[in-house]
């Protein structure tokens, strides 16, 4: 929408947004030449701003082309024009130094893939970037993993250290050029440079992109250090190569990413959609889930028992040339470089000395990466981007809040964490954390709030926490600051979409995941609410699963299967003959002590959540009866429901309700009988994963109907890790929509726990107001 202001011969115009370090001066520099305006343009702590004078047309052309032909990776939230004095400083257009005021307010822009420009030079022999892996301009490169403070400008990067050579500050200085003020700009004589060790670190002569090539021709598995951390890589063709790698890093079946050359070489390993294509090839670059091809050629050992791998084309110039290397296999496993649950690392020493063991050589460079940026994962689902996991390309890029907020600290959850800062009403996601049980985790948690504030040059009073008296985001929450709101984890989970959407409420919210504290001694995760900024209602829930060990029973998935056998059956699940075969594996001793303490009630606190539910019917189906990572019983069934649209379109089990305590209840004791009913009568497992999914979406399709009658509310939230199911949340969406509601959930705020500080912020920012 243009700026709606009278024009004036001069005029002062400030641009807020992600306008800094993207190449905006330079634009407005050229703009201003083209419509032969006079003045000046800077940046400040706010943004752009410009003072420019001229014929009143020419000054209206102008304010149009600013937001109509920004430059590509320019974010404009908003533009302010006023009359101004006439311009008499000079009768040109100037660029002059950056500004910085008391309380900045600009954007950081996130780092940026390699454009087309910047990969034809390094690709062209004629160039003098030919060959150059840390090639980048205005409209492409590191951001925000390099930047220390802001005004963004190159003393307050890691670029300092290297001073330009002539021709590039000839660049760097010429406003018409692309690499005008491009803080990383560099070049072969004057910018970082690669190094090969091996796996004691010692440097090694010779070409290092063809030395690493090599090595991954050979099966090896090689440490590359990349735009925000080291990745580990190795031959994904390789069964040998995988496997290797996996053992290494104690990863037995986790899914493991993949890179490849381009889109062409793409589609012969998965099935592109157009959407997934644009995705991929998008200035963000993430890791995109894609269904593969059964005769991909990629080692099964990539992405075991699942039909969907996540993958990525080349974003730096760095993985363009290793990928172009004739010796470079088709296909790369690009996993983070660290240990199992420890964060990436991001220093040469530091690599060195915790992937000693796992890599076999090190592709090295000697530019330093300020904070760490792991790869964005995002799927397509009911036609939208869908971030799975929030990182490089869109953080630290804020999300606009609509409704006033009050500036906080939200410190989010303890798995998949993430944090949020709010400054003027706008909502900075910091990059994937991980989960803070790892200490190393939570020191990489503290080292980011201190560098987003640094960057954003604030630090809240405010905070907010879930109430997990626990989780170590909330204890850090709390002992920060007494102005501190805890937030029940669902009502985050509900308060993220609402935050994204813009939605002010009351909604109905479906947030289906694996736990949520609840405060009632039971434990959350598969639940309706009414809900607002304000609070919630409880209205609805799935019928208590009890928890068999607690913890342990999220890692053995066989402990709620007998858990749901137990909850249809009573005593006689314990009896082997009424059991499946897939529980015949687990020793009779341990079912029998399980069934012990189920039926005393010891250690077994009661559970709503489904995502226990998924695995209880994932190891009934002999699918999953032991995790060795989160959500992998879930997958596994989403999977085998998947296959079953070659079955044609299964019935589904009947839904069951009751009423308890004024909540509905949808009743999942009567699943594991007709499970195992259609187990003995040999129905297809694939079908009965499928019957299951339907009988989900039917059962909180019913429940949003009946509420809908008592609250009149056609607003539904659909949030919570189980929602990352395509099947579950497409159906789901699917269904609820043609029943006349409108339907919400997380696109660029994740709709697992990655997206709960956000709602953290929403609402304790508006309790703080």
């Amino acid at each position: 929408m243009q700026p709606n202001v009278t024009l004036s011969p001069a005029l002062r115009i400030s641009v807020h947004g992600i306008v800094q370090g993207v190449g905006f001066r330079p634009f407005v520099y050229r703009l201003a030449h083209r419509y032969a305006l006079m003045g000046t343009v800077v940046n400040n702590g706010e943004g752009v701003c410009i003072h420019v004078g001229g014929p009143a047309a020419a000054l209206e052309a102008f304010v149009a082309a600013l937001q109509s032909e920004a430059p590509p990776v320019a974010r404009i939230n908003h533009i302010e024009v006023r009359p101004a004095e006439p311009v008499t400083e000079d009768t040109t257009f100037r660029i002059l130094p950056s500004q910085q005021g008391a309380r900045p307010s600009t954007q950081i822009a996130p780092d940026i893939a390699l454009c087309a420009d910047c990969l034809h030079e390094i690709l062209d022999p004629g160039n003098r970037r030919f060959g150059y892996p840390f090639t980048n301009c205005t409209n492409c490169g590191p951001r925000f993993s390099i930047v220390e403070r802001i005004p963004y400008d190159r003393p307050n990067t890691s670029m300092r250290v290297f001073p330009m050579c002539a021709e590039c500050h000839r660049e760097y200085h010429d406003p018409l050029d692309r690499r005008f003020h491009a803080q990383p700009n560099a070049c072969p004589v004057c910018g970082p440079q690669l190094s090969w060790h091996d796996r004691e670190g010692l440097p090694l002569a010779g070409d290092c992109l063809a030395l690493a090539a090599h090595a991954l021709a050979e099966g090896r598995v090689v440490a590359i250090k990349g735009l925000g951390g080291f990745h580990l890589a190795t031959d994904a063709c390789s069964e040998q190569a995988v496997t290797t790698l996996r053992v290494r890093k104690n990863r037995p079946s986790k899914p493991l990413a993949i890179m490849v050359k381009d889109l062409e070489t793409a589609a012969r390993f998965c099935r592109l959609s157009d959407e997934e294509a644009r995705l991929l090839s998008s200035p963000e670059h993430p890791i995109v889930l894609v269904e593969q091809r059964a005769d991909s050629g990629l080692a099964a050992a990539v992405a075991p028992g699942l039909g969907h791998i996540g993958l990525m084309l080349p974003y730096t110039p760095l993985h363009h040339l290793l990928l172009n290397q004739p010796q470079t296999p088709l296909a790369l496993v690009m996993t983070s470089g660290n240990r199992s649950d420890e964060p990436i690392c991001t220093g040469n020493e530091e690599a060195l000395s915790r992937l000693h063991g796992l890599a076999d050589f090190f592709l090295l460079h000697n530019r330093d990466i300020v904070t760490r940026v792991d790869d964005s994962v995002a799927r397509i689902m009911d036609g939208k981007v869908r971030l799975l996991r929030r990182a490089r390309g869109y953080s630290p890029v804020p999300i606009l809040l609509r409704q006033p907020t009050k500036d906080i600290l939200a410190c989010g959850a303890e798995m998949k964490n993430n944090f949020c800062i709010v400054r003027n009403n706008e909502a900075y996601i910091s990059q994937h954390i991980g989960e803070l049980t790892d200490v190393a985790n939570y020191d990489f948690y503290l080292e980011s709030i201190n560098h987003l504030q640094t960057v954003l040059a604030v630090a809240p009073e405010q905070t907010a926490c879930d109430r997990h008296p626990d989780y170590l985001s909330s204890r850090y929450a709390l002992g920060r600051s007494a102005l501190c709101r805890e937030i029940q984890h669902h009502h985050a989970h509900i308060g993220a979409v609402m935050a994204e959407q813009g939605l002010a409420g009351p909604v109905l919210g479906v947030v289906l995941d694996g736990s949520g504290y609840g405060g009632d001694g039971t434990i959350f995760g598969g639940e309706v609410y009414r809900a607002d900024r304000n609070g919630f209602t409880r209205l609805a829930r799935l019928s208590h699963l009890p928890l068999p060990g607690g913890d342990r029973a999220a890692e053995q998935p066989w402990r709620m299967a007998m858990a749901l056998l137990f909850q249809g059956m009573g005593p006689a699940a314990l009896i082997e003959a009424r059991q499946p075969a897939s529980l015949l594996t687990i020793a009779p001793d341990k079912k029998h002590l399980i069934g012990q303490m189920m039926a005393k009630g010891l250690n077994c606190p009661l559970t709503s959540s489904c995502g226990r539910l998924f695995d209880a019917v994932s190891a009934l189906l002999g699918l999953c009866l032991v995790s060795d990572y989160e959500g992998q019983a879930a997958m596994l069934l989403e999977h085998q429901a998947h296959l079953a649209l070659d079955e044609g379109v299964p019935s589904f089990y009947p839904p069951t309700f009751r009423e308890e305590e004024g909540l509905s209840l949808i009743e999942t004791a009567p699943l594991a009988a007709l499970i195992c009913r259609d187990l003995a009568a040999g129905v297809a497992i694939p079908v009965i994963a499928r019957r299951f999914h339907l009988w989900l979406v039917a059962s909180l399709g019913e429940i949003l109907n009946g509420v809908r009658q008592q609250t009149g509310i056609t607003d539904v939230v659909l949030s919570g890790g189980c929602m990352q199911n395509k099947l579950l949340f497409e159906t789901l969406a699917e269904q609820v929509r043609a029943a006349g509601f409108s339907v919400h959930a997380g696109e660029l705020a994740p709709m697992n726990d990655g997206g709960i500080a956000l709602g953290q912020a929403l609402i304790g920012g508006h309790e703080c107001v």
